[in-house]
């Protein structure tokens, strides 16, 4: 199938990273962080024509070296990570490996540090001007910290990206998770420098992992506001979840005025994951990753590195989400009406015993309403959305009840 529609649009020069070596990320059968949701986005992305396009540029990574891991983790914990790599049953659980999130695996340094360099081979494209946009479907694996593996999360790619960015020159990064989980790792890594704003929209803690990500988290002394957290209420669907992401997310990052984008897009936000509790659908997810990359557009003349993340719904959910991420970030997005490919219908019916959707939309009603009309003390959307931006708003100049 070949991709016709938004020919009119720019095409602005977009690298996708992917090589089938990275479904080596692999922690055993039955965990959720199972390798074929890679697999399978890219088999979608290239029926739909999307990793064929003239200004696409199809780019396998490189292991991430210890030097370049080192900018964001410990030494000692890639040395854990090495040794666990090479005799997963000594590895150690103080580092957060062979845990039942986190079980090691013969391999795990080469294919951790593999989808790390992903997200550094995107930074690179950035920096070096062959692209302006960049998608590391494969990375997003932003629970890790510094010391720690956590959460299916081994080295943090996202932060690794950022990083590389901030020594190639740029000024401001602003980083963007709309996973259902809370980013914490990548929170905690840059949690008092000013030169990164992080913003998360998630499940609130109190009812997900990783417990964290509420509103008075907002930075280090030197840095008060450069950490937003909007931890929206279990059950929150398309129209909370998009009202909270527009009251918050465009007016901080165009007081902060970034010179790249980084965005992190699990889509376990989606109903039918099966480890969280929000209800939003693929035409909701597809809306923030257009919302993201408009304001990559206004702010940051394009340059915008998005990746993957959670994501459990390993068939329906996650490479039909993705694929627009890669369309959207090509600036060749995919109708919603889409009709999915027969052919990778088929493959996954034949391989995995599973009906996929037959279009690449769910059908829903994404509409949201605006915060210009309004504060509703009695929604609970609204209170969370309201604590955030009392607690960071005024740190950047902006007032809480009218910006």
């Amino acid at each position: 199938m070949t991709f016709q529609s938004g020919l009119s649009l720019p095409a602005l020069p977009t690298t996708v990273v992917w090589d089938a070596a990275m479904t080596a990320y692999n922690f055993g059968p039955g965990h959720p962080m199972a390798p074929e949701r890679l697999d399978l986005t890219a088999r979608l992305a290239r029926s739909l024509g999307l990793l064929d396009l003239d200004h696409v540029t199809l780019s396998a990574p490189d292991v991430a070296g210890d030097g370049e891991l080192t900018t964001v983790h410990s030494a000692d914990f890639v040395a854990a990570v090495r040794r666990a790599s090479d005799n997963p049953a000594a590895a150690d659980e103080s580092y957060g490996l062979g845990t039942e999130d986190d079980p090691a695996f013969a391999g795990m340094h080469e294919a951790a540090a593999r989808l790390a360099g992903g997200s550094l081979l995107a930074a690179r494209t950035i920096l070096d001007g062959s692209a302006v946009r960049a998608v590391n479907f494969g990375g997003g694996l932003h629970h890790a910290s510094r010391e720690r593996a956590s959460g299916f999360c081994v080295y943090n790619d996202a932060a690794l990206a950022v990083r590389k960015l901030l020594d190639g020159g740029v000024q401001r990064v602003a980083y963007i998770d709309v996973d259902a989980h809370h980013g914490d790792g990548t929170q905690s890594i840059f949690w008092d420098d000013p030169r990164v704003l992080t913003i998360s929209l998630h499940e609130t803690g109190m009812t997900l992992f990783p417990g964290t990500g509420f509103a008075n988290e907002i930075g280090g002394p030197e840095a008060l506001g450069s950490a937003v957290n909007v931890a929206l209420p279990a059950g929150t669907g398309d129209a909370g979840w998009l009202r909270a992401f527009h009251a918050v997310v465009p007016q901080l990052v165009g007081a902060f005025g970034p010179e790249v984008i980084v965005s992190q897009h699990g889509c376990d936000s989606h109903r039918l994951d099966p480890l969280t509790h929000l209800s939003v659908s693929v035409d909701g997810q597809r809306e923030a990753a257009a919302a993201v990359a408009n304001l990559a557009a206004r702010y940051c003349e394009n340059r915008w590195i998005a990746t993957g993340g959670g994501g459990y719904h390993i068939t329906g959910v996650v490479p039909r989400t993705w694929s627009h991420l890669i369309g959207i970030a090509a600036n060749r997005p995919v109708p919603l009406r889409t009709l999915v490919p027969g052919a990778w219908r088929t493959y996954v019916q034949e391989r995995y015993g599973v009906d996929t959707p037959e279009s690449m939309g769910d059908d829903a009603d994404v509409w949201w309403r605006s915060w210009e009309v309004g504060f509703d003390p009695n929604d609970d959307v609204d209170r969370t959305v309201m604590a955030t931006r009392k607690e960071v708003f005024p740190l950047h100049g902006l007032d809480p009840w009218f910006d």
